[in-house]
């Protein structure tokens, strides 16, 4: 309950300090950051200074040498549910294959290049969404019913989706229908929290999850919005329910994979490897 109220009420504060206070934008990273760091900082204070349980079952430890596959999964992994996405798209007659868009990432720099630099420094911006992970995968989710493997999971996906509510109301996604739209976020950070639940629980480290939690970010979500949100001439660009709601379709798939594994083969404790 304590880290629940700190992750809650920290991050809404803030929100609301930054951006009806200070005039900080939604999008502005002065705001996002404080704001994202908060359940991890939670989750220290807990552990240290509440419970006094201390970090044995935190994940912490980088393992990359038990672990390197799971990293390769999330560090390449947001790219193909990108290819995935887009291909759904054409599919469904959403979109029509243009990747001109795609310079628009970086003025001046071809948009092929821009997406191998963004893929080349996804990795140091693994910290930045570390906050979240070690806050609701590494602590929360062990700790809800019993640290049973689904419910503890789908619990800690629909808790971390109504954490995001009050981004929808500040710009930083801009929902047309905001009730089916926060509906729409909530499946979508739903299958998010069962796919990283299951790498970083395959891997026995919080960074995993977290490189994986940047790369949906900065990677599925950024490039699939950029080229879905572009006005190509062949039909109008799409809005935030779309761009929501086709990204969520192959997570959906890989988070039913995800958790039909977890049942079937139960991971290993992280304190014991």
């Amino acid at each position: 309950m304590v880290f629940l109220v700190l992750s809650f009420a920290g991050t809404w504060l803030w929100l609301l300090i930054g951006h009806t206070l200070l005039g900080l934008s939604a999008l502005n990273l002065l705001l996002q950051l404080p704001g994202f760091c908060i359940p991890g900082l939670a989750a220290v204070i807990v552990r240290r200074w509440v419970t006094r349980e201390g970090f044995a079952d935190a994940g912490l430890a980088l393992r990359l040498r038990s672990a390197w596959a799971y990293y390769l999964v999330a560090w390449l992994g947001p790219l193909a549910l990108a290819a995935v996405t887009m291909g759904c798209a054409v599919v469904l007659g959403l979109w029509h294959p243009d990747l001109s868009s795609l310079d628009e990432l970086s003025p001046g720099m071809p948009g092929w290049v821009a997406v191998i630099a963004l893929m080349l420094v996804l990795p140091l911006l693994t910290p930045v969404y570390w906050g979240e992970e070690f806050g609701w995968t590494s602590y929360l989710r062990p700790r809800l019913f019993g640290g049973r493997l689904l419910p503890s999971i789908v619990a800690t996906g629909l808790i971390w989706a109504c954490w995001h509510f009050p981004l929808a109301f500040i710009g930083y996604v801009d929902f047309s229908n905001v009730v089916l739209g926060l509906a729409v976020w909530t499946v979508c950070f739903l299958c998010q929290e069962v796919v990283l639940a299951w790498l970083y629980l395959r891997s026995g480290t919080v960074w995993v999850a977290s490189l994986a939690h940047a790369g949906n970010n900065m990677v599925l979500f950024l490039l699939t919005g950029q080229l879905l949100t572009a006005d190509d001439g062949h039909g109008p660009a799409h809005g935030a329910m779309v761009t929501t709601l086709l990204p969520t379709i192959p997570v959906a798939v890989l988070a039913l994979w995800a958790g039909y594994r977890l049942r079937v083969r139960p991971p290993q404790d992280v304190r014991t490897r």
